[in-house]
Protein backbone atom coordinates (compact mmCIF):
# COMPACT_ATOMS: atom_id res chain seq x y z
CA UNK A 1 0.00 0.00 0.00
CA UNK A 2 1.24 3.46 -0.84
CA UNK A 3 1.84 5.91 2.00
CA UNK A 4 -0.93 8.27 0.79
CA UNK A 5 -3.48 5.45 0.86
CA UNK A 6 -2.27 4.34 4.30
CA UNK A 7 -2.64 7.90 5.59
CA UNK A 8 -6.31 7.92 4.45
CA UNK A 9 -7.18 4.97 6.71
CA UNK A 10 -9.46 5.93 9.62
CA UNK A 11 -9.47 2.52 11.27
CA UNK A 12 -7.25 -0.59 11.47
CA UNK A 13 -7.63 -4.08 12.83
CA UNK A 14 -4.54 -5.58 14.46
CA UNK A 15 -4.26 -9.19 15.48
CA UNK A 16 -1.47 -11.18 16.99
CA UNK A 17 -0.37 -14.47 15.47
CA UNK A 18 0.47 -17.23 17.92
CA UNK A 19 4.13 -18.27 17.49
CA UNK A 20 6.66 -19.90 19.84
CA UNK A 21 9.78 -17.71 19.53
CA UNK A 22 8.49 -14.43 18.12
CA UNK A 23 5.53 -12.10 18.45
CA UNK A 24 3.91 -11.45 15.09
CA UNK A 25 1.17 -8.96 14.26
CA UNK A 26 -1.01 -8.40 11.23
CA UNK A 27 -2.41 -4.94 10.52
CA UNK A 28 -5.53 -4.98 8.33
CA UNK A 29 -7.69 -2.32 6.78
CA UNK A 30 -11.38 -2.33 7.64
CA UNK A 31 -13.89 -3.43 5.01
CA UNK A 32 -17.05 -1.32 4.42
CA UNK A 33 -19.08 -3.78 6.53
CA UNK A 34 -16.67 -3.33 9.48
CA UNK A 35 -14.97 -6.70 9.06
CA UNK A 36 -11.25 -7.24 8.59
CA UNK A 37 -10.02 -6.05 5.19
CA UNK A 38 -6.75 -6.43 3.31
CA UNK A 39 -3.33 -6.74 4.92
CA UNK A 40 -1.65 -3.33 5.39
CA UNK A 41 1.41 -4.34 7.40
CA UNK A 42 3.09 -7.24 9.18
CA UNK A 43 5.28 -6.92 12.29
CA UNK A 44 7.66 -9.27 14.02
CA UNK A 45 9.29 -8.91 17.44
CA UNK A 46 11.85 -11.31 18.87
CA UNK A 47 11.07 -12.38 22.40
CA UNK A 48 13.62 -11.91 25.18
CA UNK A 49 15.64 -9.32 23.26
CA UNK A 50 18.02 -7.18 25.34
CA UNK A 51 17.16 -4.06 23.35
CA UNK A 52 13.65 -3.96 21.95
CA UNK A 53 13.37 -3.58 18.21
CA UNK A 54 10.38 -4.28 15.98
CA UNK A 55 10.36 -4.12 12.20
CA UNK A 56 7.04 -3.62 10.43
CA UNK A 57 6.87 -4.81 6.83
CA UNK A 58 4.42 -4.24 3.99
CA UNK A 59 3.42 -7.94 4.15
CA UNK A 60 4.37 -11.26 5.74
CA UNK A 61 7.01 -12.05 3.10
CA UNK A 62 9.17 -9.55 5.07
CA UNK A 63 10.77 -8.29 1.84
CA UNK A 64 9.92 -4.59 2.16
CA UNK A 65 10.17 -2.75 5.49
CA UNK A 66 7.53 -0.07 6.06
CA UNK A 67 8.74 1.26 9.42
CA UNK A 68 10.25 0.16 12.69
CA UNK A 69 10.71 1.15 16.28
CA UNK A 70 13.66 0.64 18.56
CA UNK A 71 14.39 1.31 22.24
CA UNK A 72 17.03 3.93 22.92
CA UNK A 73 18.44 1.98 25.87
CA UNK A 74 18.61 -1.65 26.91
CA UNK A 75 16.90 -1.63 30.28
CA UNK A 76 14.80 1.40 31.01
CA UNK A 77 11.54 1.43 32.95
CA UNK A 78 10.38 4.57 31.15
CA UNK A 79 11.87 3.55 27.80
CA UNK A 80 11.71 5.78 24.75
CA UNK A 81 11.18 4.14 21.35
CA UNK A 82 12.22 5.93 18.18
CA UNK A 83 9.96 5.26 15.18
CA UNK A 84 11.57 5.43 11.74
CA UNK A 85 10.44 4.93 8.17
CA UNK A 86 11.76 2.23 5.82
CA UNK A 87 14.92 4.26 5.13
CA UNK A 88 15.67 4.99 8.80
CA UNK A 89 14.33 8.57 8.76
CA UNK A 90 12.60 9.63 12.01
CA UNK A 91 8.79 9.69 12.07
CA UNK A 92 8.35 10.30 15.79
CA UNK A 93 8.66 8.52 19.10
CA UNK A 94 6.69 7.02 21.94
CA UNK A 95 7.62 6.48 25.56
CA UNK A 96 6.12 4.97 28.65
CA UNK A 97 5.47 7.26 31.61
CA UNK A 98 6.75 4.96 34.36
CA UNK A 99 5.41 6.92 37.35
CA UNK A 100 1.90 7.34 35.88
CA UNK A 101 1.91 3.69 34.74
CA UNK A 102 2.20 2.31 38.26
CA UNK A 103 -1.59 2.49 38.59
CA UNK A 104 -2.77 3.16 35.04
CA UNK A 105 -0.58 2.60 31.98
CA UNK A 106 0.32 5.90 30.33
CA UNK A 107 2.25 6.53 27.09
CA UNK A 108 3.36 9.70 25.33
CA UNK A 109 3.59 9.96 21.54
CA UNK A 110 5.46 12.71 19.74
CA UNK A 111 5.30 13.62 16.04
CA UNK A 112 7.05 16.72 14.66
CA UNK A 113 4.56 19.51 14.00
CA UNK A 114 1.88 18.16 16.33
CA UNK A 115 1.38 18.64 20.08
CA UNK A 116 2.40 15.80 22.40
CA UNK A 117 -0.20 13.03 22.54
CA UNK A 118 -0.87 11.20 25.81
CA UNK A 119 -2.52 7.79 25.92
CA UNK A 120 -3.91 6.22 29.04
CA UNK A 121 -5.92 3.15 29.92
CA UNK A 122 -9.58 4.10 29.71
CA UNK A 123 -10.77 2.31 32.85
CA UNK A 124 -9.06 2.81 36.20
CA UNK A 125 -10.89 -0.19 37.77
CA UNK A 126 -9.73 -2.52 34.97
CA UNK A 127 -6.19 -1.12 35.21
CA UNK A 128 -6.11 -1.80 38.95
CA UNK A 129 -7.57 -5.31 38.59
CA UNK A 130 -4.99 -6.18 35.91
CA UNK A 131 -2.17 -5.07 38.21
CA UNK A 132 -3.22 -6.46 41.57
CA UNK A 133 -5.15 -9.65 40.76
CA UNK A 134 -2.81 -11.93 38.78
CA UNK A 135 -5.63 -14.18 37.58
CA UNK A 136 -7.24 -11.16 35.86
CA UNK A 137 -4.18 -9.94 33.93
CA UNK A 138 -5.89 -11.17 30.72
CA UNK A 139 -8.62 -8.52 30.95
CA UNK A 140 -8.85 -6.39 27.80
CA UNK A 141 -7.54 -2.87 28.04
CA UNK A 142 -8.50 0.16 26.01
CA UNK A 143 -6.38 3.25 25.47
CA UNK A 144 -7.49 6.74 24.54
CA UNK A 145 -4.80 9.04 23.11
CA UNK A 146 -5.47 12.78 23.32
CA UNK A 147 -3.69 16.09 22.73
CA UNK A 148 -4.90 19.29 24.38
CA UNK A 149 -8.07 17.46 25.46
CA UNK A 150 -8.95 16.41 21.90
CA UNK A 151 -9.07 12.74 20.80
CA UNK A 152 -6.26 11.71 18.44
CA UNK A 153 -6.65 7.92 18.28
CA UNK A 154 -7.82 4.99 20.38
CA UNK A 155 -6.78 1.35 20.69
CA UNK A 156 -9.53 -1.03 21.76
CA UNK A 157 -8.65 -4.60 22.72
CA UNK A 158 -11.29 -7.16 21.80
CA UNK A 159 -12.20 -10.29 23.77
CA UNK A 160 -10.75 -13.52 22.43
CA UNK A 161 -8.11 -16.23 22.75
CA UNK A 162 -5.55 -14.19 20.87
CA UNK A 163 -4.94 -10.48 21.06
CA UNK A 164 -7.04 -8.43 18.65
CA UNK A 165 -7.41 -4.67 18.50
CA UNK A 166 -9.42 -2.04 16.69
CA UNK A 167 -7.53 1.20 16.18
CA UNK A 168 -9.61 4.30 15.46
CA UNK A 169 -8.04 7.50 14.13
CA UNK A 170 -9.71 10.77 15.14
CA UNK A 171 -7.03 13.30 14.11
CA UNK A 172 -6.27 13.29 10.35
CA UNK A 173 -2.74 14.75 10.65
CA UNK A 174 -1.32 11.97 12.85
CA UNK A 175 1.04 9.72 10.89
CA UNK A 176 -0.61 6.31 10.57
CA UNK A 177 2.81 4.63 10.75
CA UNK A 178 3.34 6.15 14.19
CA UNK A 179 -0.13 4.98 15.25
CA UNK A 180 0.60 1.44 14.00
CA UNK A 181 3.91 1.41 15.90
CA UNK A 182 2.26 2.59 19.13
CA UNK A 183 -0.63 0.09 18.82
CA UNK A 184 1.75 -2.83 18.28
CA UNK A 185 3.95 -1.48 21.07
CA UNK A 186 1.01 -1.55 23.47
CA UNK A 187 0.71 -5.30 23.03
CA UNK A 188 4.39 -6.14 22.65
CA UNK A 189 5.68 -3.91 25.46
CA UNK A 190 2.76 -3.53 27.89
CA UNK A 191 4.05 -6.07 30.41
CA UNK A 192 7.47 -4.42 30.70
Amino acid sequence: MQLDALQQQRQFHIRQRIRMMVNQYEVHSVAPDGSEGGLLAFAQQKRLAFKEQVTIYTDDSKQHPLLGFKARQRLDLGATYDVTDHAGNPIGLFRKDFAQSLLRSTWHVEQPGLPQVTGQERSMPVALLRRFVDSLSWLPYHFDFTANGQPVFSVIKKWGLRDRYVVEIHQPQVDRRLVIAMAIGLDALQGR
